[in-house]
Parts: C-alpha cells; sequence; structure tokens
C-alpha cells in the first residue's frame, strides 16, 4: 500500500457508536461482504477510520498516530495499511489520489 495516498471513507457507510461498540453499516449494496452485514472496529480501528478524511495521507495518519501513542511506528504502519486495505477491498473507502 502506498503511504502517499489520501483515502475517504465511503459516503455508503455509517458509523455508529452502540453499547461501546464502534460499528460501521452499509447502507448501500455492494458495500462489504455480504448484505445486511455490520462491522466491528477495536479501539484502533476506530481512531483510524475517524482519521480517513480525504485530506491526510496514509503517512501522514501514521505519524498523528505515533505522535499520540506509544507504540512502535512499524507496527501503527502495519495496522493502518492492514485495516485500510481491508476496508478499501470491501468498497468501505476510497482512494482520493
Amino acid at each position: 500500500m502506498k503511504m502517499d495516498r489520501v483515502y475517504a471513507r465511503s459516503e455508503d457507510v455509517v458509523a455508529r457508536e452502540i453499547e461501546e461498540e464502534f460499528l460501521l453499516v452499509p447502507i448501500a449494496s455492494g458495500i462489504g461482504d455480504m448484505e445486511d452485514a455490520l462491522y466491528t472496529l477495536n479501539e484502533t480501528g476506530r481512531e483510524i477510520w475517524n482519521r480517513l478524511d480525504g485530506q491526510k495521507t496514509l503517512a501522514d495518519l501514521v505519524a498523528e498516530l505515533c505522535g499520540e501513542y506509544d507504540a512502535d511506528a512499524d507496527e501503527i504502519q502495519q495496522d493502518v495499511c492492514g485495516l485500510v486495505g481491508e476496508l478499501e477491498r470491501l468498497n468501505m473507502v476510497e482512494a482520493r489520489q
């Protein structure tokens, strides 16, 4: 995954916090693996999702997270790339450049 790419959340997905769980809910067909699927993100996933604003590159996002969390930069980069890659596969995020 190219770290200079910018991603934005799909407008066909809504995020909701319900009873301390962070859920992604596809609201259009062709999103996710199957109809009526809900996707749960952990705290790390939530932080990544909330920062996919269509403005920042993945490198910017990783740098932000490294500045806020005491974790290995390579591990953060792997988490970001892994989640964004999966979300892109599910059509839940869109590359902007």
